[in-house]
């Protein structure tokens, strides 16, 4: 099989990229880590962005929504716009459009016109995000796929992870406008890059004339109401709000009616078709888990490090470090040895070490050091690469080249889209698991319980030795007795997140089994060409 791959891989004429393919990685790469990059960026930034666009805290949320909803609807449709005015033209476009919308944030001084140019940027940015994965797949022969992959993967799942402790960087020595400036000298090499270096492969077919209208309608539509579901679920009480419900059933009946016209109508603005290929499925199932535990990780750990223990935004972000270059290493190697062992090995492996990781952080204390952080992030870090290299490089590799962006759009809409219910769901359960733990907690302390007099009693005769009148120093040490429960119960809620991660990953386990290599058909691809 290997021979055969190589062999095709030989005969396949050179695209007017192959000289180059490493300048190509470079140039697509740039866009892709910049547009990543901006959906964590961002976030510590918006307090100081707050005060400036005269917002509240739900308000200047949307900074954030705009972008991550813009990117969800465009995703699934590149392909057709692609085809449309021609992929090169419609990159250039996208990634021209991210550099002015970043320089034009920049300058917004209210949160109206921010979020307006956010969601530009966020169109923008899925693009790039999208035809990037496809022209690497392209630009690469069939042997090195995975190595393609794992740099792809270095864009993708690692600039998420540096973005807070950039960001973080930059609004504390600048200004928040600068975390959208520093895009702008980028994007503009990018721009240039892309003109040189960028071509249209030849099989791409340029269509004009119809286009699926109803179906472009539903998906915004249905997207962009799960979308706001998801952002707006838990600040509202989830089904307790009438409007939360009204778009949950917007979404569904959307949804519904967008998969019933795409399966009906001969040129589908989203190739739903793809999802009959069981490798593809089955990784894109597997990606939707792990946008859940990415997203859901980095939004838990430094909320987790913060209100708990106390860490600046800065620290927090830094916390994050091991596990990010833990990917940075790992991606490659991956890369490297994803032809010898395939795709079910390896995303195996990723899922039992993922999970792991995660087991490690469900038995968190209050009292945690840094190794206690440092170990489960190296973990999540080996963890997640194994996955995303062998997943992405599997879920491509029975797709025809024509079909190829049609799937980079519909993989990566799923893993964002998951994202977002990883992070609403770790939201939910959060605050409802810290509630139920006070209470349980809450149970347990009586005034007639020894080890509660004892600490209310030494924690008094601390208060009044400092010079606090006794009756004041009683009540000091019922405050603290009352943080400590909150405090005990909060990190007992984090635990048990961490905990259904893990069996969320184990569960998946058994997905990895129907992932295929895709190496025959990845020879008798390029030898077609």
């Amino acid at each position: 099989m290997a021979s055969l791959t190589e062999s095709a891989a030989r005969a396949a004429p050179a695209s007017p990229t192959s000289a180059n393919k490493w300048v190509v990685a470079g140039t697509v790469l740039t866009g892709t880590i910049m547009a990543v990059l901006d959906s964590s960026i961002i976030n510590v930034a918006l307090p100081s962005m707050s005060g400036t666009l005269g917002a509240g805290v739900q308000e200047i949320a949307w900074v954030v929504t705009g972008y991550i909803l813009a990117q969800v609807i465009v995703m699934p449709i590149t392909a057709l716009l692609s085809a449309r005015f021609g992929r090169k033209n419609f990159y250039l476009f996208s990634v021209a459009l991210f550099t002015l919308a970043s320089m034009a944030c920049g300058l917004a001084r209210s949160l109206p016109v921010m979020v307006l140019f956010r969601i530009l940027q966020g169109f923008g940015g899925g693009v790039i995000m999208t035809v990037s994965q496809a022209i690497l797949r392209e630009t690469f022969p069939p042997v090195e796929q995975a190595m393609a992959m794992g740099i792809y993967g270095m864009g993708v799942v690692v600039a998420p992870a540096v973005g807070p402790t950039l960001g973080g960087w930059i609004t504390d020595n600048w200004t928040w406008p600068w975390v959208f400036y520093i895009n702008v000298p980028v994007g503009v090499v990018n721009i240039l890059l892309v003109t040189r270096y960028i071509h249209d492969p030849d099989y791409l077919e340029r269509r004009k004339g119809h286009i699926d209208w109803l179906g472009l309608a539903l998906l915004a539509v249905g997207l962009g109401a799960l979308q706001l579901m998801l952002e707006e679920g838990q600040k509202h009480d989830w089904f307790q709000s009438g409007g939360i419900v009204a778009l949950a059933a917007t979404a569904a009946i959307a949804l519904l009616l967008f998969v019933a016209h795409e399966l009906r109508t001969e040129r589908p603005a989203v190739n739903l078709r793809l999802l009959a290929n069981r490798s593809f499925t089955s990784a894109t199932a597997i990606g939707g888990i792990l946008g859940m535990g990415l997203y859901g990780s980095i939004f838990l750990l430094p909320l987790f490090l913060q209100n708990l223990l106390g860490y600046t935004a800065m620290l927090s972000g830094m916390a994050l470090v091991p596990r990010s270059l833990a990917m940075a290493v790992i991606m490659p190697l991956g890369g490297r040895v994803y032809n010898r062992l395939g795709p079910r090995a390896l995303v195996g492996t990723g899922l039992i070490v993922s999970a792991l990781s995660f087991w490690q952080l469900s038995r968190l204390t209050a009292d945690v050091g840094f190794w206690d952080i440092f170990w489960p992030q190296l973990l999540q870090g080996v963890g997640f690469a194994l996955i995303f290299v062998s997943l992405t490089t599997a879920a491509l590799a029975t797709i025809p080249r024509p079909q190829m962006t049609q799937a980079s759009g519909l993989y990566n809409v799923v893993r964002q889209v998951f994202g977002s219910v990883g992070i609403a769901a770790s939201a939910t359960v959060l605050t409802r698991s810290t509630a139920r733990y006070r209470a349980i907690l809450g149970e347990h302390i009586t005034a007639f319980d020894p080890a509660v007099q004892g600490f209310i009693g030494g924690a008094a005769a601390r208060m009044m030795r400092e010079g606090a009148d006794a009756a004041t120093a009683h009540l000091q040490a019922l405050a603290l007795l009352g943080g400590r429960l909150v405090r005990q119960a909060a990190v007992l809620a984090y635990n048990h997140v961490f905990a259904l991660i893990t069996v969320l990953f184990i569960l998946s386990i058994p997905i990895a089994f129907l992932l295929r290599s895709g190496g025959i058909h990845a020879g008798m691809d390029a030898m077609a060409e």
